[in-house]
């Protein structure tokens, strides 16, 4: 790989964290018109063809063409690929369940599962100060989410952990894949990978529902203007992710990632006027925290 600027995996952070921001509000709109199994798609079917967009202005830009990648890499990508169709499955499964305020607080989970699968699989290690990062920004998240008086039962545990584990892995499976690709160029390696997992995914979700859910491919059909809002911002967010992945462990990324809890706070206080409780300010304080440890530590 290339040598980057050491902060520079922090600005790709925050700026596929913003993208998720603005496309999670997109399919949240989609939702409510055509369904969340099709709303959920549309990030993957309408973002593929902008990675192809992404990955042809690289070649441009760059003059390569595209990497051979060696026999080692396809595992990587594909686990990424898989286990974020898994990860997303358990998100639609968690949405319908009650608890679904406790599964979200173990979802995040992620940077702590991310930081022991990227140790075991990739050999990423974790410092002291980003291992107190990473629990010091969980714990604030967690405390933001459990709300006391908050029902809680195995299922919603199993639903969150499990939902957690495969976001964690995903992360650990792609930036694994960037780096078995063995290039000197970060970037045509993070946007290769894009596209290959977008593909791999699209393709699959596609077929699902065509044998599954075939009116949910018109309802996507239909919706093609939003959609192509969603899926913009969804490339654009996966494009910045694997820029990040390709920089720092996967660990590091996802723990900066939870700023964007903060991002979607400040939409609630400062948009909506939604009060914000001593609790979430604890929450708050502890994210920071736990960001500026792990800046510090970087």
């Amino acid at each position: 790989m290339e040598v980057a600027p050491p902060w520079l995996w922090a600005v790709f952070t925050l700026v596929a964290a913003a993208a998720q921001t603005i496309r999670n509000a997109t399919q949240r709109g989609l939702t409510t018109t055509i369904g969340t199994a099709a709303a959920t798609h549309v990030r993957f079917l309408f973002g593929l063809p902008f990675a192809v967009v992404f990955l042809a202005a690289v070649m441009i830009w760059t003059g390569e063409g595209l990497p051979h990648p060696p026999v080692a890499y396809w595992p990587w990508v594909i686990a990424g690929a898989t286990t974020q169709i898994a990860a997303t499955a358990l998100m639609l499964a968690a949405m319908s369940d009650r608890s679904f305020v406790v599964v979200y607080a173990y979802i995040k989970t992620e940077p702590v599962q991310a930081a022991l699968f990227g140790l075991v699989f990739l050999g990423d290690a974790v410092t002291p100060g980003a291992a107190a990062a990473i629990l010091i920004a969980t714990a604030g998240v967690v405390s933001m989410a459990l709300k006391p008086g908050t029902a809680s039962d195995m299922k919603a545990t199993v639903l969150g952990l499990a939902a957690g584990a495969m976001f964690a892995f995903s992360a650990v499976g792609y930036r694994g894949a960037i780096l078995r690709l063995g290039l000197t160029d970060y970037v045509m390696a993070a946007t290769f990978t894009l596209t290959a997992g977008l593909f791999m995914i699209a393709l699959s979700l596609s077929l699902y529902l065509w044998l599954r859910q075939p009116k949910a491919l018109a309802a996507i059909a239909a919706a093609w203007r939003p959609s192509l809002v969603a899926g913009f911002m969804g490339a654009l967010a996966s494009q910045f992710w694997n820029l990040a992945f390709a920089l720092a462990t996967a660990a590091s990324v996802r723990t900066l990632a939870l700023i964007e809890v903060l991002f979607a706070q400040a939409i609630a206080s400062f948009v909506f006027k939604q009060h914000t409780t001593m609790r979430e300010r604890i929450g708050i304080v502890l994210i920071v925290i736990g960001v500026a440890l792990l800046l510090w530590a970087h």
